[in-house]
């Protein structure tokens, strides 16, 4: 097929640089966008009379009988015409003859790919919202039922607090919140118009760019025809908002898969979520949450990548630019992914609470609940410090918990310890105690549960 840049040139593309040059092995994925970019700007073009009434119908209908064929699986697409722009708009001349042509009246594939990329981008944080909020519903709903469930909390991977399981879900949803008013945030800058930029200087044709922009529901148009068509920003400020959502992800797996393990035996995943060994029968493995850990990696690859793409690049577009679908578009498919199967694996997690309170009775995790005491006696907190570390060594020695000891032992460490100290030595009276605001007492738990619902609503 002729290239329609051919005009200047005497020999034909070598075979190789074709290929090595083409996009639209991958940014085929585009042809949606790009046709309904096509069409606002056909329907612009005539409200500036550039096009008639019937030229704006043949290019409209050709238009939307190219969509359903890419759809239905009938367009062939051509490494020779390099890019879903080239194809599309060739398939349109064969349809529809001359008026073809006139499309790509005061535009360029800069401008145009630019648009593209932002429109679909645009979709995909929407869908990307859409999963994440359901990973945010899973994770509260599991806080509110386990509410006063004690799980032991740690700090060094050491037993510290106890705490409640809700409280611990809760945790993970306010990094999601996050994640989710970066991506908000983010997408707002995205909503930006290049196409009217042309190939950098703009065009001679007396352009309704902001009747485009409303055309296709953009929020605003671009103010520099050289920034239109050479910005990527956008697509690195989603890559990193993506980055720091995968890394949460991954800390939540890493959590997980520990979880799982038979020396933490703390919950137990789905089997639809998990494989089996080739070689060892009893084997459950937890390959989802390895698996989101795994992915993590190739977003920050891809958010360097496109870094370093676009730091050496003068004003204003460069070839260079096409590397930055295959990074944003992986990235995309990796992030709705992982929390696609973590909303729904989620749900069916089961919470093995017995083993959760046995863990918790272990490693002292009432010990700061006694210096508390012992301060509210009115002894200074580095002195009480000092008493309870003293009556843990004690413990460890007779190997039992803070909790086995009789009031006269206690009384040995200080006689300010009254009867009532065996109240702050339950694991349930510890997390009841931190009844505040943040805090992981039950009643706060379900507090802190029912604002995320109004939040998701509000918003």
């Amino acid at each position: 097929m002729e290239k329609p840049w051919t005009g200047r040139f005497t020999q034909a593309t070598d075979q190789f640089v074709e290929a090595f040059t083409a996009s639209v092995d991958f940014d085929q994925r585009l042809y949606h966008y790009d046709i309904a970019g096509s069409i606002a700007h056909a329907t612009m073009l005539t409200k500036i009379g550039v096009l008639n009434e019937h030229e704006m119908q043949q290019i409209i209908e050709g238009l939307q009988a190219i969509e359903q064929d890419i759809e239905q699986g009938q367009f062939v697409w051509s490494i020779a015409l390099e890019d879903v722009h080239m194809n599309i708009e060739a398939r349109l001349t064969e349809k529809i003859g001359a008026v073809g042509k006139k499309l790509h009246t005061g535009r360029s594939r800069n401008d145009q790919v630019a648009t593209d990329i932002r429109l679909y981008l645009r979709d995909q944080v929407d869908l990307i919202q859409t999963e994440l909020q359901r990973l945010i519903e899973a994770l509260v709903t599991v806080a509110e039922r386990e509410n006063a469930t004690i799980l032991p909390g740690f700090t060094h991977l050491q037993s510290a607090q106890p705490v409640t399981f809700g409280h611990h879900m809760l945790a993970w949803v306010e990094m999601l919140m996050r994640d989710r008013e970066r991506l908000r945030d983010c997408r707002q800058r995205v909503n930006i118009m290049p196409l009217g930029a042309a190939a950098l200087a703009g065009t001679t044709y007396p352009l309704d760019r902001h009747y485009t922009a409303q055309l296709l529901g953009f929020d605003g148009v671009a103010e520099n025809s050289l920034d239109a068509v050479s910005d990527r920003d956008f697509a690195i400020e989603f890559n990193a908002a993506a980055a720091v959502l995968m890394m949460h992800l991954s800390r939540f797996g890493e959590e997980l898969v520990l979880w799982s393990s038979a020396q933490f035996d703390f919950i137990d995943l789905g089997d639809a979520f998990c494989t089996g060994s080739s070689i060892m029968p009893q084997k459950k493995n937890p390959d989802v949450p390895e698996l989101v850990r795994g992915k993590t990696g190739r977003v920050y690859g891809h958010l360097m990548s496109l870094l370093t793409l676009m730091k050496s690049q003068p004003l204003a577009y460069n070839k260079d630019n096409q590397e930055d679908k295959e990074p944003l578009f992986d990235t995309i498919d990796t992030l709705k992914g992982c929390l696609k199967v973590y909303a729904d694996m989620i749900p069916i997690m089961q919470v093995k609470t017995d083993n959760m309170l046995q863990t918790a009775r272990q490693g002292f995790t009432t010990a700061t609940d006694l210096a508390d005491y012992l301060v509210r006696k009115g002894v200074a907190f580095r002195d009480a410090h000092e008493i309870v570390g003293k009556a843990v060594r004690h413990c460890v020695e007779q190997q039992c918990d803070l909790s086995d000891l009789s009031l006269s032992v206690l009384q040995g460490f200080s006689d300010t310890i009254d009867a009532d100290v065996h109240e702050v030595l339950t694991l349930q009276g510890s997390v009841a105690a931190r009844n505040h605001f943040g805090g992981t007492a039950p009643e706060q738990v379900i507090a802190a549960a029912q604002r995320v619902r109004l939040r998701l609503k509000a918003s």
